[in-house]
């Protein structure tokens, strides 16, 4: 699989050009909004945790380092990073030396602990009133001490299944585009308001919630047309792999049927066991290859998997 650089497709695109961000944000969703504000243009400061002694030169203390280096280096690509203890009064000297010079600061810190570190709302508007706040909190609201991580959020919202993990984070990346968003948003308000600051809270269980829309629509459970009930639109096994089928629309469906041996009309019952188990039986007996040929030559959307 090919690596996306984000940043690589908007080069031409610097809408937050001369937008200062600074962001104490940890983790995931916070550094990942940070990497597309960075890539829009804006500049963008991180003040971390000072790092163990112990971890050598250039350790962070962020968890991303350490679960895994790369990702945090891929977020943190242009990303000025610095390190403060805000316990103490050279850590909170050297916030807000940068929060005077900041448009937008980016937390992931219970409410509670932005209170005993002076980050409150009311406190920071009162002494910045032109900065703008997004706070990235786990539930909204009253629920905003309560502990989780994207498993959890996923799972409160019907998006995990039997044991198996979720193939990627997605409640963390969905409030990573929720924070950029908001973002946007509160540079817009903060115009109208002829310079006033706003406050914007990001919940990841609200972007898991968003997330899990198409299920809660019953578009994805089991009877729902791409949750395996129309023949078109499913994982199949074939020879030597699997083989994602997304031939939804009825000219696709069409297309896929003839290749099966079907007539064309079996497009207009995609649901039926019949045309499920004929289209099944046919990818069976197909290679990976062929299908990936097949797909180019009766322009049919599949991508053929790995078993």
């Amino acid at each position: 699989m090919t690596a996306i650089s984000f940043a690589s497709t908007h080069k031409a695109l610097k809408p937050l050009k001369g937008v200062r961000v600074l962001t104490l944000a940890l983790n995931l969703p916070g550094p990942a909004a940070v990497m597309r504000l960075q890539a829009m243009g804006a500049t963008c400061t991180k003040l971390e945790p000072l790092a163990p002694a112990t971890l050598g030169k250039g350790a962070t203390a962020d968890p991303m380092g350490i679960y895994k280096r790369a990702a945090y280096d891929a977020m943190h690509s242009g990303v000025k990073v610095l390190q403060a203890d805000l316990k103490t009064e050279r850590g909170q000297n050297a916030l807000h030396k940068a929060l005077a010079r900041t448009d937008v600061l980016i937390t992931s810190f219970r409410p509670s602990a932005l209170n005993k570190l002076g980050l409150g709302w009311k406190s920071l508007h009162q002494r910045y009133p032109a900065l703008c706040m997004v706070s990235i909190v786990g539930s909204p609201g009253a629920r905003a001490e309560e502990p989780g991580h994207d498993l959890t959020y996923l799972a409160e919202n019907g998006l995990v299944n039997g044991l198996d993990l979720p193939a990627t984070l997605y409640a963390d990346m969905g409030g990573s585009l929720l924070t950029t968003e908001a973002v946007l948003q509160a540079l817009l308000l903060r115009q109208s308001k002829k310079a006033q600051g706003v406050f914007q809270e990001i919940a990841l269980s609200d972007a898991a919630a968003y997330l899990a829309l198409p299920r809660t629509w019953g578009l994805t459970t089991p009877d729902g047309d791409v949750g395996g009930a129309h023949a078109g639109y499913r994982v199949y096994a074939c020879k030597n792999g699997r083989v994602a089928v997304a031939a939804l629309e009825p000219h696709f469906a069409a297309r896929l049927c003839v290749a099966a041996g079907l007539k064309p009309e079996a497009a207009k019952n995609m649901h039926a066991r019949s045309t499920h188990n004929a289209i099944a039986k046919f990818l069976l007996g197909q290679t990976k290859q062929q299908l990936d040929r097949l797909a180019v030559s009766q322009d049919i959307p599949l991508h053929s998997l790995p078993r």
